[in-house]
């Protein structure tokens, strides 16, 4: 089906226009499906047509700016567009996105009192991204054929998926409308193909709270707590209903207090095996197991961040730099030194990241809760101060000496009281995906003061600390769900020239 094929519709409604949308959707995939099916009948044989499918899209069009709108009054930081003109955004996956979409559109009507334009698209759907994850099409068919399948259906063109609106980089060509969204449908398609790799598991099951870390011991008691929760009498329908594991294992709640296991676990474990301990709303918690480094956390939060999560923690361990912290004293990172190098080409190292007071709050709130200490003894087991995150593991390993700058010197310099390889990476990518943030580690060593991470030494550590530091994590998320989202997602994450949709 051409654009051409299907008239664009104005809505003043948004269950109007998202179900426009998803017939739309519905339609461009079906045929896709029904000619590939097609083609894999005659073997790959038949001649190549040319099958092409579009996206929808959305439009809106703001002739002028009332006054309200011009200072963007109100609690949301969202919702409104920042300036008269064309704005539009394509769209994928509405039955994913459904209740994210009607969010939008409604408070696109109700804050310009416009209606919305929902029609086809001029962005055509790449095959792959129109299949589920169970049809592998590509092994039934040669090496010529493939080719022939090539030629007749659109494949993922990394030109229109490109991260130029969330940098804010991009700018509108001659008559060209401005965008609504920070992601094309075909950037978020292809984050939800890298979502599965990645981790395991489905985009489907992932929550709209997810904590990150490191080390897989902090999977293995997230999963053991899942359970114990799932076992619980008397849960409500808005509970935890069940959780979900890498090869889609899961566990329901049953009769007396057991729980029904299904699914086979994976010969193997995925990169980043991600674990969702889920809600029928969507809002409970997924826990990402990145592994070391700023490269994954990069990679994963890139993904993650088209889901539009409400928000993302870190939680992990770090090289405590002050030699008044003990092994396991938790750090609560206020600001970040990037020396990840990750990011520096999307987000200017010049750019500073603020800390986002609810996200602070609440993690301090937490620690007082689980931990059951008050000031001051609060302040002995957590202090609060600036991250350093390096792309170097073996930064102890440099000289300190000499007149030129050494890792030693510079986190003096930046007062960093603690250092590891991601909590910046995923502060950074926070702040540039407009998703809030925050950073609640645990001192695992001390290099600078001659205490390292040997084996006996972090065994005892894991044991003592790894249950409690994730229960405060658990706390800290329960404690921004249950406060209004528009407050959570700070006017800090929002550019001069912002998007509508959040």
């Amino acid at each position: 089906m051409s654009p051409s094929d299907a008239a664009e519709r104005s809505h003043g409604d948004a269950a109007s226009a998202l179900a426009h949308v998803q017939a739309l959707y519905a339609e461009a995939v079906d045929g896709l499906l029904r000619a590939l099916r097609g083609l894999l009948q005659a073997g790959g044989s038949a001649a190549a047509q040319p099958q092409r499918a579009f996206y929808p899209r959305v439009r809106l069009r703001v002739p002028q700016m009332a006054g309200a709108q011009e200072r963007g009054d109100g609690p949301a930081s969202y919702g409104f567009v920042s300036a008269p003109g064309e704005f539009e955004t394509t769209l994928t996956r509405p039955d994913l996105f459904a209740d994210y979409y009607r969010e939008q559109f409604e408070l696109l009507l109700r804050n310009h009192g416009q209606p919305l334009r929902v029609g086809p698209s001029e962005q055509p759907i790449a095959l792959p991204f129109a299949l589920d994850e169970n049809t592998h099409y590509e092994a039934e068919l040669d090496g010529a054929s493939r080719q022939r399948l090539r030629a007749c259906f659109d494949m993922p063109d990394l030109a229109a998926m490109d991260d130029g609106i969330a940098n804010g980089t991009f700018v509108p060509g001659p008559g060209q409308a401005r965008p609504l969204a920070l992601f094309t449908a075909a950037r978020v398609d292809y984050s939800l193909q890298r979502l599965r790799h990645y981790t395991g598991t489905s985009p489907e099951h992932f929550q709209r709270f997810v904590l990150f870390t490191n080390y897989g011991f902090y999977v293995d008691e997230f999963v053991a707590m899942a359970r114990q929760l799932l076992r619980q009498p008397g849960q409500q329908a808005q509970d935890y209903c069940e959780l979900v594991e890498p090869g889609h294992v899961r566990s329901r709640r049953a009769a007396g207090g057991e729980l029904s296991v299904q699914g086979v676990p994976p010969a193997r474990l995925p990169q980043m095996p991600a674990y969702h301990l889920v809600r029928p709303d969507r809002s409970g918690i997924t826990l990402v197991n990145i592994g070391v480094g700023p490269s994954n956390a990069r990679t994963i939060t890139d993904h993650v961040a088209v889901l539009r999560p409400h928000a993302w923690l870190m939680l992990g361990h770090c090289a405590g730099l002050r030699s008044t912290q003990r092994l396991g004293d938790y750090v609560l990172a206020h600001a970040y030194v990037r020396e990840d190098h990750v990011l520096d080409e999307d987000l200017p190292l010049w750019v500073p990241l603020p800390a986002l007071a609810e996200v602070q709050l609440a993690l301090q709130q937490a620690v007082a809760e689980v931990t059951r200490l008050r000031e001051p003894e609060l302040k002995r087991v957590m202090r609060t101060g600036t991250v350093a995150s390096t792309d170097n593991r073996h930064w102890e390993l440099q000289a300190f000496g000499g007149p030129s700058s050494t890792p030693r010197l510079r986190f003096s310099q930046s007062r960093a009281i603690a250092l590891d390889m991601e909590s910046a990476t995923i502060a950074a990518n926070g702040f540039r995906l407009r998703v809030p943030y925050g950073t609640l580690l645990c001192v695992s060593d001390k290099p600078l003061h001659g205490e390292l991470k040997l084996p006996g030494m972090a065994d005892r550590f894991y044991r003592e600390r790894v249950g409690q530091h994730l229960r405060i994590g658990l706390r800290a998320l329960e404690i921004l769900r249950s406060q209004r989202m528009d407050r959570l997602h700070s006017r800090k994450l929002r550019s001069f020239d912002e998007v509508a949709f959040r």
